[in-house]
């Protein structure tokens, strides 16, 4: 840090968080899970290409758990999640990319339990019987089946069918003594925030097309309980055999939308007691039910995970990365594993902040908004700076205010962000997901735009250099706001999607008709599809786009973004684009994560006329 400022303009800051920094360094920690005196969880690490790594704590320290050519992912839904279980010192886990399950007992050797096939495993469950999981079968033609498995840990095979007959299946979980099952299932057009069942042996006795059950778990004595948005809000109810008992009612959300599956907001404890954990009004709350708050020292923590005589909590602050830290009972606080080796220097830190902002109809939009920060630039009097306005994916997702390296990487070089929850996003309630339904390309645009106009009508932006950028849905909602509207002076597209018709025809089956809610059913609502694909209308984009798109995308397939290009390059609009090898949706390896992100800077930089230093200058299409 220097003692005088240098001013110079807005985006030309150098900043101490270099791309290679926050690839290289930076890890994803999930999924922790404790069994007896050890403690699991999941480390992503990019330097790795990707690779999830099992992780172990036991007293005496850290290690990895399998041989280093070991994936432990799975990709059931396409999305993936519920990747390992632990119980009684096993292990069974998913092995990516093919998909094959293994068993580990008692540190020994790993051993494969299903064959070697076109088949897909997650979500595990340890019973006396065996192991349960969803299984999505990719053998016959069309779609895959998905079902519920019983793996029989002591020989190879595929499984034994015990639950079939809807379109999706998640969380089979089974009562302590293997007795009973509960599970969710859902059916097509539904997703699993539009509409699930809780099925108790094969029974629906909670949910239905117009309510959204998620999470099953058993307690120690026999109670099942689960979450349901039945009032607007995901909260938790116990299974009474009445219609559901709420035991927490409020105007707050106990889970999130069901896109990877595993996901725990709530732990039963051995003396009956439920810790869990929720979201209201940007804000997350960890409660026991008995005895009130529970202070995990994180802003934004995960559930939870009760250990020994204390707790394993997963979490981040608006001005630290994420790490797992213990609680020991006598106050001392242990951490066990980090995003990144070593926490930033506050004063770089710029901490995203709650704005609500009026936009179209009267309603109002959210978003976490940064300002630029680095103490040792300013920039010239009278300056206002460039604003990167962030779409997040899903549509049905959300953004919150976690430190994020890759957001700290604009605003420590003079950026201002504001990362928009636009109507349809999740953490606020039915109600407001439901702004999005036949809306898609319309709420979110108008969102966004409206996100970008506020902050510059209220001075903390420069209405002349807005550009916004998203990844996937977000993609779509940048390419739909620069097609349709005219606000920003250039965008970036991370495999977002242009042509909406070849989405619904060509993506995975989890959310094939995931756009009948969001646009309408095809072929009845075609028209619409066309009227809001913005490859049809590549001729109202009239600004510099960067595409950015891996070439085994399954999701977005890459020749929508070939497409897209081509029809600005056509028209002679500035164009770059980055196709990575090997990378799907999203960019895991460290190498495609750094071009990537010096590949947007180098960008901005030559459309919106400042210095970029310390990244390669990017070419732009038809470039000698």
């Amino acid at each position: 840090m220097t003692d005088t400022p240098v001013v110079k303009p807005y985006g030309s800051w150098v900043s101490p968080l270099s791309a290679r920094k926050i690839a290289e360094a930076g890890v994803g920690l999930s999924f922790v899970r404790a069994d007896g005196d050890c403690l699991y969880w999941l480390e992503g690490r990019p330097r790795e290409r990707g690779r999830s790594v099992l992780m172990r704590y036991r007293e005496g320290g850290v290690r990895e758990v399998l041989p280093a050519h070991f994936d432990v992912r799975s990709r059931v839904h396409e999305y993936g999640g519920g990747a390992y279980a632990a119980h009684a010192g096993r292990i069974v886990f998913s092995h990516f990319p093919e998909g094959t399950v293994w068993l580990v007992e008692a540190d020994g050797e790993p051993r494969r339990i299903t064959p070697d096939a076109p088949l897909r495993y997650a979500d595990f469950a340890f019973s006396p019987d065996g192991i349960y999981a969803v299984r999505e079968d990719h053998r016959g033609p069309g779609e895959p089946a998905n079902t519920v498995v019983l793996l029989d840990p002591d020989r190879t095979g595929e499984g034994e069918v015990v639950a079939a007959g809807h379109d999706f299946y998640a969380a089979p979980r089974p009562d302590g003594g293997g007795a009973r099952l509960a599970c969710i299932a859902w059916d097509h057009p539904n997703m699993p925030w539009d509409g699930t069942s809780l099925l108790l042996d094969g029974e629906a006795v909670a949910g239905g097309p117009g309510e959204s059950v998620l999470q099953p778990a058993w307690a120690p004595d026999g109670r099942l309980f689960y979450i349901s948005d039945r009032s607007g809000w995901w909260n938790l109810y116990l299974h009474d055999g009445e219609g559901g008992l709420p035991l927490k009612p409020m105007a707050a959300e106990f889970a999130g939308p069901l896109w990877g599956l595993g996901a725990q907001s709530y732990r039963c404890l051995a003396d009956g007691d439920i810790v869990a954990r929720y979201e209201r009004n940007g804000g997350v709350f960890v409660e026991s039910l008995r005895a009130g708050p529970l202070e995990t020292g994180f802003s934004r923590p995960a559930c939870p995970v009760p250990f020994g005589e204390g707790w394993a909590v997963l979490g981040a602050d608006a001005d630290r990365p994420a790490r797992l830290d213990l609680l020991h009972a006598d106050g001392r606080r242990e951490t066990l594993a980090r995003s990144v080796p070593d926490d930033p220097d506050p004063a770089f830190v710029s901490r995203g902040e709650p704005v609500s902002f009026p936009t179209g109809g009267g309603r109002t939009a959210h978003a976490w908004f940064y300002p630029p920060r680095n103490p040792d630039f300013a920039a010239p009097e009278g300056e206002r700076p460039p604003l990167i306005v962030r779409s997040h994916g899903g549509p049905t997702g959300a953004s919150d205010n976690g430190y994020s390296p890759a957001i700290q990487y604009w605003t420590t070089r003079g950026f201002a962000v504001v990362d928009v929850n636009y109507g349809g996003s999740s953490g606020y309630g039915r109600a407001f997901r439901q702004q999005l339904d036949g809306q898609w390309g319309v709420v979110d645009v108008e969102d966004c735009c409206a996100a970008a106009v506020w902050l510059a009508e209220t001075g903390q932006a420069d209405a002349d250099r807005l550009v916004v950028r998203g990844g996937s849905a977000g993609g779509y909602t940048t390419l739909a706001a620069l097609a349709f509207r005219d606000v920003f002076k250039a965008g970036a597209s991370l495999y977002g999607i242009g042509d909406l018709k070849a989405l619904a025809r060509d993506t995975h089956k989890f959310e094939s008709r995931y756009l009948d809610r969001l646009i309408g059913p095809l072929p009845e609502a075609e028209a619409v599809y066309d009227a809001r694909s913005p490859l049809l209308h590549a001729d109202g984009i009239s600004c510099p786009v960067i595409f950015l798109q891996g070439s085994e995308d399954k999701v977005v397939p890459p020749d929508q973004t070939e497409a897209m290009a081509a029809a600005l390059q056509s028209r002679r609009i500035p164009v770059a684009m980055l196709l990575f090898d090997g990378e799907g949706h999203g960019f895991r390896r460290a190498e495609n994560i750094v071009a990537a992100l010096e590949a947007e800077l180098s960008f901005f930089a030559r459309i919106l006329g400042f210095e970029a230093p310390g990244v390669p200058e990017i070419a732009l299409l038809g470039e000698v």
